[in-house]
């Protein structure tokens, strides 16, 4: 893999603080850090923000920019930091208490949000088996939440999403199902049955398992919104080499939910861009690399973020989750996921129409 297609100084800089500096101590970076100005700061601070990685990369950034004597980017670094970690700490604290209370309809699985820790998404993501008129009575009695207008592809996937006072961060609860049209439920049933519990910040969450883990991340950005965050590769590359996936179990929840060609591509393709900025890739076993359709060479950078090609390659993929489930005697999850192409077409449709999709995706 030689680099991302037309991708910028400010996701190098990011990629290596991220990924070279972690692997190799003080690594070199390629845009010069002297010579960030007032304006590229900005530009950085919103790009990182977009891919959940200030509290990440920031601090590596403070420290060479005031090695390297460039104090004011150094002290905008650090207020960037503590302002991001104020929200961060806010956000945990509604985030255990909705917890909390939502456990008494239900099991709470705190799912993609907490990956990215020590940084955080811009929504609070959850995933519970409780019935959705006790999700949402509990929202609306105990939060005095407000629930935001649902588009077509929220209702097909059983989710919610809520405005919480006080809270900036939407709370994104998916009920009973997972997947972009609520397709997936095996894989929501081992989320609930392999759950583990995590503290951060003195607050206990329930949390899925590795494997779990990677295969929320795969729906979400191989086969939802067919883009990479660069938490993304932080968070998966090191789940991967922290050897605790068990790819014998993510191999065979992986096929029964169709998924497996589409996992085994995302992972090559995160280590392909690690690769980029350490010399070499994870340490990903033979099943999976052999899985893979494409690799690194074929996604690009645009409009922000790293992009997997929608013809032929996520297609692809959509086609071989449907016949799987078909195969597999799924005929709901089978007509649910046919649906998705109509939906993606009106999405696009509305998008070019009015500027949003917001309604219909």
């Amino acid at each position: 893999m030689n680099g991302i297609r037309n991708s910028t100084k400010g996701l190098a800089l990011l990629s290596e603080l991220l990924l070279a500096a972690n692997g190799n101590g003080a690594s070199a970076v390629s845009c010069s850090l002297a010579d960030l100005s007032e304006a590229s700061c900005d530009e950085l601070l919103a790009l990182a923000n977009s891919h959940h990685v200030v509290m990440r990369s920031f601090p590596a950034l403070q420290q060479m920019t005031s090695a390297a004597g460039n104090f004011q980017v150094a002290d905008w670094a650090r207020s960037s930091v503590e302002a991001e970690r104020t929200r961060i700490q806010r956000a945990l604290s509604f985030l255990e208490g909705i917890c909390h209370a939502l456990e008494q309809a239900g099991q709470v699985i705190v799912i993609k949000s907490l990956d990215h820790y020590p940084d955080l998404g811009s929504d609070l993501d959850l995933y519970t088996n409780a019935q959705s008129d006790d999700v949402v009575a509990i929202m609306r009695d105990r939060f005095q939440a407000k629930l935001a207008e649902r588009s077509w592809g929220d209702r097909l996937a059983n989710k919610w999403n809520f405005i919480v006072p006080g809270l900036p961060e939407l709370v994104e609860v998916h009920v009973g199902r997972l997947g972009q049209t609520g397709e997936q439920v095996a894989i929501a049933q081992s989320l609930i049955a392999r759950a583990r519990s995590t503290q951060l910040e003195k607050r206990e969450f329930r949390v899925p398992a590795p494997e779990d883990r990677l295969m929320i991340s795969t729906l979400q950005r191989m086969y939802r919104h067919f883009y990479i965050r660069l938490c993304d590769i932080v968070d998966n590359a090191r789940l991967i080499e922290s050897a605790a996936v068990d790819y014998l179990y993510l191999r065979s929840l992986a096929r029964s939910a169709g998924l497996w060609d589409g996992l085994a591509t995302y992972l090559l393709v995160v280590s392909d861009y690690v690769r980029m900025y350490r010399g070499e890739g994870l340490p990903l076993p033979d099943m999976v690399t052999s899985a893979a359709r494409f690799g690194g060479d074929e996604v690009y950078f645009k409009r922000n973020f790293i992009r997997i090609p929608l013809l032929p390659h996520s297609a692809g993929l959509y086609a071989s989750e449907l016949t799987r489930l078909l195969l597999n005697g799924n005929i709901r999850s089978t007509l649910r996921l046919s649906l998705l192409p109509g939906l993606a077409t009106a999405a696009a449709l509305e998008l070019k129409l009015t500027g949003s999709d917001k309604g219909i995706w």
